[in-house]
């Protein structure tokens, strides 16, 4: 049985035109670790297109504001997790589901985001998901398991919405940077 759900909601406005957003998100997203402090690489495992639609599974690894000896007690797995997302063109909308390598079996984790115009050259990410965990397939004594998944959750959450809006930020700056590169050629 899984958990009850939680919802993770959030928006980020981004002052760039929708299209060159969504492209950012969908095909740069490797070029965007710079611009996130909790995330040391994000490796595009694979990438297959179809018309109007593109199915990406990228491998992400978080840690990278983690002192380098406190994630010495930190197994990879606890920091890294696998996204599995369908892009639309159609409505600039991607359909996700977040894998964790840590509680594979007991943490659930999906959603559906949008991009919606909010003029000529502005956007709002609209992050829109769910997160549960089975407390039943946490390897831990049973008369402790409910308070681990909560714990797991209130985790989970305190690091996803955050790392979500993280990466909003990233790509906000990272189109910044390159607006400034090419107005410097000029």
């Amino acid at each position: 049985m899984v958990g009850p759900m939680t919802e993770l909601r959030a928006d980020a406005n981004i002052p760039f035109p929708r299209e060159l957003v969504y492209r950012t998100y969908r095909d740069k997203l490797p070029d965007l670790v710079p611009f996130l402090p909790n995330i040391r690489a994000i490796e595009v495992k694979s990438r297959r297109e179809e018309p109007g639609v593109v199915h990406l599974v990228n491998v992400w690894h978080g840690g990278g504001d983690i002192p380098a000896a406190a994630r010495a007690f930190l197994s990879e797995s606890m920091m890294s997790w696998t996204d599995i997302a369908t892009w639309r063109d159609a409505d600039f909308s991607v359909e996700w589901k977040t894998e964790t390598h840590a509680f594979t079996e007991a943490v659930r984790c999906g959603g559906i985001n949008r991009l919606v115009e909010t003029g000529p050259d502005g956007v709002r990410f609209e992050i829109r998901g769910e997160i549960s965990i089975d407390p039943k397939k946490i390897p831990v004594p049973r008369l402790i398991s409910g308070r681990v998944a909560a714990a797991v959750e209130e985790f989970l959450l305190k690091k996803i919405t955050p790392n979500l809006m993280a990466v909003s930020d990233g790509v906000r700056r990272f189109l910044e940077q390159e607006r400034d590169k090419a107005g410097s050629r000029v």
